[in-house]
């Protein structure tokens, strides 16, 4: 098999029983990273190590991949200015989040002959969401739909693990000042315990009577 050193460095090919035997001198695992090769080929890691490494890997990749999510939003050809509003309310918050938004005009009867309209009420909307997001896909008709697809700005990527680590570093703080004041109450119950020893060892203290001290003073 042909081996490779720890530092990734050539060692050359040799026989399978000689690159167990340098693993074990060097206290290290060996394994097989391309048994299709001719002729195979490993390698000398620490392979705890090496699982612990990819795993981390994984979990940052996994924490700043974007998650978005596709979102539908449904419009009647013949809307009004009201409900077109609260709807392009619904889409700017979607893209805010960053999420993408399937809108999708649903046409009616005659209105299946005549599209322009949908696609034309579509565009206005991309114009007025701009802001926040452009358009993955353009209005096309699809039966009696007509559909368009919004994506988020390039800046609303990495939300998700910005929120995470604000949340963890928020976190951190609550949990310290929470041990200081813990810390500090603690201190205040022993000062104050102290203080009253001495206070109930002078309470505690038995008179002298008063006949005694008359014998003492004659």
């Amino acid at each position: 098999m042909r081996l490779i050193g720890p530092n990734s460095e050539q060692v050359g090919v040799i026989a399978t029983s000689v690159a167990l035997n340098l693993a074990k001198e060097a206290n290290l695992d060996l394994v097989e990273v391309a048994p299709n090769a001719k002729p195979p080929v490993a390698k000398l890691i620490d392979y705890g190590k090496f699982k612990y490494t990819e795993k981390i890997k994984a979990r940052e990749a996994r924490r700043n991949q974007n998650t978005a999510e596709i979102k539908e939003i449904r419009f009647r050809l013949k809307i009004d200015e009201h409900d077109f509003e609260v709807k392009k309310g619904h889409v700017t918050r979607f893209l805010n989040g960053g999420d993408k938004v399937k809108v999708t005009i649903m046409l009616r009867g005659r209105e299946q002959s005549r599209p322009i309209g949908g696609v034309e009420l579509l565009e206005r909307l991309a114009n007025e969401v701009a802001e926040y997001g452009s358009v993955e896909s353009y209005p096309k008709q699809e039966g009696r739909n007509i559909i368009m697809t919004l994506t988020p700005k390039a800046k609303k990527v990495h939300t998700q693990s910005e929120q995470r680590r604000r949340g963890d570093q928020s976190r951190a703080e609550r949990q310290a000042r929470q041990a200081a004041r813990m810390a500090a109450k603690t201190g205040t119950g022993e000062t104050e315990r102290n203080e009253e020893k001495p206070a109930r060892a002078k309470q505690g203290a038995d008179p002298v009577p008063q006949d005694l001290k008359a014998s003492q003073t004659a």
